[in-house]
């Protein structure tokens, strides 16, 4: 009723769990991480040792089922997957549904018919079958909560299949936190020990949380300003604890109130009048603003200090004192007012002042780029003086915030308001609601929004290769760079190198395993090692050096 209103083409906030509509937070892409290396570990294209379970787990509507249809969607081929989402069954009943996904008929007279003998005899013959092919295979349960005891120790018991070399069934178990209390307990000791990865997805944070309405929005068709002022944002997360079920339920509710009473945008009034009909309870805001001894009202109020949504407000450092006086407060002290505002914002159209003293020469930004990570004065052919450090500058477009964040590495943004010129700032901090740029010698912290405002994806940074890497490494090369990158993925998947491979090639079964990565990282999924792949890996095995600060500086 009221999408063309907001100017959308379809509800933005239906909990149906489409794929489409998956909001990439940090925690999400870590979790379908985790489903995605469970796979590649499983199969000859990772070369991996397989078997075992990986687990995921998160409150009622984290997202845990959406995050599974985004996996469905990326399983690589070659990979057959077995997908249980009603769990209440009994062990003949799972076997039986386990070989009706896989698509297994039962051979003739090899033992009674509908017994778990005859179940497994025919699953262990497709296993067995796919191994010989080259294919792996993967059983996913969701809402493995509801599993009961004899069937988890079935489970177990299926992970016994394998061969000499491997297992060749991989488990994914998707369900509420109590798994993790069921998969304690003693008698269940023997299934815990096979849990090779686990994951627990959270609810998303404040800031996060206006990304995720925003991200629906504009998969939605909808374009311009949100329709949701600064105050009904920090309301509705409020409201919601940031479960993104319960997001979805309160704005597709307060959007139709907005509607129904002629208004553009939605204010608290809006918000609180749709929490009470759809929570049942009298949201009234009184609860909320006397609830500043939590970690979630710091945050709010300083966001709606910062006025980090309505302004796209950028504000210089302030003295070390303050900024000491307002890290120092414990976390179970009640925050004042003045220990929570960050500093004064400029007014907006300073941020236009600002950018006109910047250089439309990139060379500076390097120059400083270097001082972050200490190296010796470069001149003025700063990427040529880097080459005699072994670093190369490296230069791409089209990046995304979330990727900024997995990088974690200084580097140099390209900053234009409007139709001028792109100027170039060094950004060397992200914190959950702002960036810090280096200008020269000082350091100026933008809201995430700003940022948005201003960044439309190119990215700079010095990064040292790997030994023995040229550009555009392909299909069939050797050498010590792939080397290396072989030994990497190893230690990410948890497997020991191929020992059988003491010369490792770019083959079809590399560029398996680089693609389930990249997928996992949120970078095109090529399957070719370039300079941004080797920098996720870096990050992922702790290796990037310098880091970006985590909080303003």
């Amino acid at each position: 009723m009221y999408t063309k209103t907001f100017g959308l083409t379809q509800d933005p906030f239906s909990i149906a769990p489409d794929p489409h509509f998956l909001f990439m937070s940090e925690r999400h892409r870590e979790a379908l991480a985790h489903l995605l290396y469970g796979v590649a570990g499983n199969g000859h294209a990772a070369g991996g040792t397989g078997g075992g379970f990986v687990l995921l787990t998160g409150d009622i509507g984290t997202g845990k089922t959406t995050i599974c249809r985004c996996f469905l969607e990326q399983i690589p081929a070659g990979c057959h997957v077995a997908y249980i989402f009603n769990p209440k069954l009994s062990v003949i009943e799972l076997l039986q549904s386990i070989c009706e996904e896989f698509r297994i008929t039962l051979a003739a007279g090899a033992a009674p018919a509908h017994t778990a003998k005859a179940y497994i005899d025919a699953l262990n013959t497709f296993l067995l079958q796919s191994h010989a092919s080259g294919q792996s295979c993967v059983l996913i349960i969701d809402e493995a909560q509801n599993l009961s005891g004899d069937v988890l120790e079935q489970l177990r018991l299926l992970t016994n299949l394998e061969t000499n070399e491997r297992k060749l069934l991989q488990i994914v178990l998707i369900g509420q936190p109590e798994l993790r209390s069921m998969l304690a307990r003693p008698e269940l000791e023997q299934l815990a020990q096979r849990v090779i990865a686990r994951f627990h997805l959270d609810a998303l944070n404040d800031l996060e949380t206006t990304h995720y309405i925003n991200h629906r929005l504009a998969v939605a068709g909808h374009s311009g300003a949100l329709p949701f002022t600064a105050r009904a944002l920090a309301r509705i997360h409020r409201l919601t604890q940031g479960v993104p079920r319960r997001i979805n339920l309160l704005c597709g509710r307060a959007l139709l109130g907005a509607w129904a009473n002629g208004q553009q945008r939605v204010d608290t009034d809006v918000v609180n009048k749709a929490a009470a009909e759809v929570f049942g309870t009298n949201a009234r805001p009184a609860s909320f603003w006397h609830s500043a001894n939590t970690p979630v009202m710091r945050g709010v109020a300083a966001l709606l200090a910062g006025a980090a949504l309505a302004g796209y407000m950028l504000w210089p450092d302030v003295a070390n004192t303050t900024a000491a006086s307002a890290t120092a407060i414990p976390q179970t002290e009640a925050a004042t007012p003045a220990a929570v505002h960050p500093p004064t914002p400029q007014p907006l159209e300073d941020i236009a002042a600002l950018l006109a003293t910047l250089p439309t020469d990139i060379n500076p930004a390097w120059q400083v780029l270097a001082t972050v990570w200490k190296l010796p004065a470069l001149g003025d052919a700063p990427c040529q003086s880097a080459a005699l450090q072994t670093l190369r500058c490296h230069q791409t477009t089209k990046l995304t915030l979330p990727q900024l964040r997995q990088l974690g590495r200084p580097a140099i943004l390209a900053l234009q308001s409007g139709s001028a010129a792109p100027v170039y700032a060094v950004l060397v901090g992200l914190s959950d609601q702002t960036a810090t740029l280096q200008i020269g010698a000082r350091h100026h912290v933008v809201s995430l929004m700003a940022l948005d405002q201003l960044w439309h994806g190119d990215f700079a940074t010095y990064w040292q290769p790997p030994p023995g890497y040229t550009p555009g490494l392909g299909d069939g090369s050797t050498g010590p760079a792939i080397t290396e990158l072989t030994l990497q993925l190893a230690r990410i998947e948890r497997v020991p190198p191929l020992a059988q491979a003491p010369t490792p090639r770019l083959d079809a079964a590399l560029q398996n395993r680089i693609r389930a990565f990249q997928r996992a990282q949120g970078l095109t999924a090529d399957g070719l090692p370039g300079p941004l792949t080797f920098m996720q890996i870096e990050r992922v095995l702790g290796l990037t050096k310098p880091q970006l600060q985590a909080e303003p500086g």
